[in-house]
């Protein structure tokens, strides 16, 4: 019985921490779509703009990788 519940307390857990890949996932098109916006809008800046968008993107991708090893760890580790 109380192998049982630890097993389900893992798998909620593991769940639980891959939300943050979904969240990561909207992350990264909101960088995408800000900074298309302000492309169109002065695209004589948008050159200046680009490597903020690679920094902005390799964060929210960073917070997702992170997110999924917690997920990975919760499953096979703990």
């Amino acid at each position: 019985m109380a192998t049982e519940s630890i097993e389900a307390a893992r798998l909620i857990g593991a769940g639980l921490a891959a939300i943050g890949t979904g969240v990561a996932a909207i992350g990264v098109g909101i960088v995408f779509g800000q900074f298309l916006n302000s492309a169109l809008r002065n695209p004589a800046a948008s050159d200046g703009q680009f490597p903020r968008l690679m920094i902005g993107f390799a964060v929210s991708e960073l917070l997702g990788l992170m997110a999924f090893t917690v997920a990975i760890l919760i499953l096979f580790v703990v």
